[in-house]
């Protein structure tokens, strides 16, 4: 082996050390906590699944899966999200139990990467989500679940923006010619390309009303202020609606100034098949994470139940929270070689204080000055104390 590949890494995979695994930590027990306290059961999931079924389902691009293959000859995946293996283990067992479910994780997902830009293969995400409940009640909770769950981590500075991806769809539907010109519209919105947008449609010859209202839309829809401005795009239906019901049960949560609107919206996971939204949070470029409802997803698992959810990425959430004081006092107890049983006991007083405790001989030193400045406070024990 070489003395550069002995230290590196597959492409996209991260060491985490102990401040950020610290940091994790508290992540993980500050969330488990809210999400306990609201309801939420917490469930974990193989790292492995069948291709053939949670792989296909999971609506990540095949070129993003990790496989592999098992003694049986069985094509396997790492798991490349929670919602999938979830809306498996709903289907399979617990829906006969109870309905609705509210479940909740915390675990690591998998993302191949094909060049190194900086993008993570493996990351963890927290998310919750509510299955066999079809009403615009539940996907209220779940954005007003994700509001407060942002805020219990001391982040006040972000915004929820949402949109619904029947809609969308009904808008490039009315507005293009071709299934194929919608979906092309529709990839370049997933890419937040709206330049883009506007050459293609350029490109498509359009009758001019539709490419006027087209290129209308695309200037405005990203900065909606209510559900009666869209109108003007879409004929009335049954997902306006349902929009208009959702943003006043947020208003009712007094949760108004943490959401806005955007019917430009849309998803690589295509099993969104209504609300959706994403979170952003100042100090990060990317969202934090995204959520909305997937009633299509549990029917490719045999059951026709509603569903919705979301997700948080954590690495992308510890960029943004604020700032802590340390609160406990990490000391080191330094001992001669006789004194290594008044060491213990000294460190034992020292833990009942709640403080962090390290056990170090001198002999096994081997840059002392070094050694000591981990730590807030260095005790000596010596023959002479």
């Amino acid at each position: 082996m070489s003395s550069i590949k002995m230290f590196e890494k597959p492409l996209g995979m991260r060491d985490t050390f102990p401040i950020t695994y610290e940091k994790i930590e508290e992540v993980r027990q500050t969330g488990r906590k809210f999400l306990r306290a609201r309801g939420f059961d917490f469930i974990e999931t193989p790292s492995l699944e069948y291709f053939d079924t949670v792989g296909k389902a999971s609506a990540i691009y095949d070129a993003s899966l990790f496989k592999l293959v098992d003694s049986q000859g069985n094509t396997l995946v790492l798991r490349p999200d929670m919602t999938t293996p979830i809306a498996r283990v709903a289907t399979s067992k617990l829906l006969k139990e109870k309905i609705p479910l509210r479940l909740a994780y915390f675990a690591n997902v998998f993302r191949a990467q094909q060049t190194e830009g900086g993008r993570p293969a493996e990351f963890g995400q927290m998310g919750i989500e509510i299955i066999g409940d079809s009403s615009v009640y539940a996907d209220a909770e779940t954005i007003i679940t994700a509001i407060h769950l942002i805020q219990s981590f001391g982040i006040h500075s972000f915004k929820i923006t949402i949109g619904h991806a029947g809609v969308l769809n009904c808008i490039l539907k009315d507005y293009t010619e071709s299934v194929e010109q919608a979906e092309k519209l529709r990839g370049l919105l997933v890419e937040r390309n709206y330049v883009g947008f506007e050459e293609a449609v350029e490109q498509f010859h359009l009758p001019k009303t539709k490419s006027d209202a087209l290129l209308q839309f695309i200037g405005e829809a990203t900065n909606i202020v209510s559900i009666e401005h869209i109108e003007k795009y879409v004929r009335k239906n049954d997902a306006l609606e349902y929009m208009q019901q959702l943003m006043e049960l947020v208003s009712t949560a007094n949760l108004s100034p943490y959401v806005a609107l955007d019917f430009t919206l849309s998803s690589h996971m295509n099993y969104y098949t209504g609300m959706l939204f994403e979170v952003f949070a100042e100090g990060s470029g990317f969202a934090l994470g995204n959520g909305g409802r997937y009633d299509g997803l549990l029917e490719c698992f045999g059951s026709e139940v509603g569903a919705t959810g979301f997700g948080i990425r954590v690495d992308r959430l510890l960029e943004v929270l604020p700032t802590k004081p340390t609160l406990d006092q990490q000391v080191a107890i330094i001992f001669e070689e006789s004194q290594f049983t008044k060491a213990l006991e000294m460190a034992n007083h020292f833990r009942q204080q709640g403080k962090l405790v390290t056990v170090q001989s001198k002999k096994g030193l081997f840059d002392e000055e070094a050694f000591m400045k981990q730590f807030e406070k260095v005790v000596y024990v010596s023959q002479e104390d």
